[in-house]
């Protein structure tokens, strides 16, 4: 049987599969679904979700989570990535 997803829940579904771990986000339109989605999802499977305060604090996150090896994700919107280029 085939399903209708939105293009967010769909995008939060796929790095859930891929073995995302950890995520950091801030809500921001178009992709606050993203971490609606996952803020669900995540502590059913055991995993560690994040509202950062701000776009930057949550790239930092990354940047931590990643140098340990975890798979970890944001997900921001034009604005947002322009904020978290300072971490970048």
């Amino acid at each position: 049987m085939k399903e209708l997803w939105k293009g967010n829940h769909a995008i939060a579904e796929a790095a859930l599969r891929a073995g995302c771990k950890f995520y950091a986000g801030y809500p921001i339109t178009p992709q606050t679904e993203v971490g609606e989605y996952l803020s669900g999802r995540m502590p059913e499977l055991g995993r560690t979700f994040i509202q950062a305060e701000n776009e930057m604090s949550a790239c930092y996150m990354l940047q931590g989570a990643s140098s340990t090896g975890m798979r970890c994700m944001t997900s921001s919107s034009g604005p947002g990535f322009a904020l978290k280029q300072e971490a970048i």
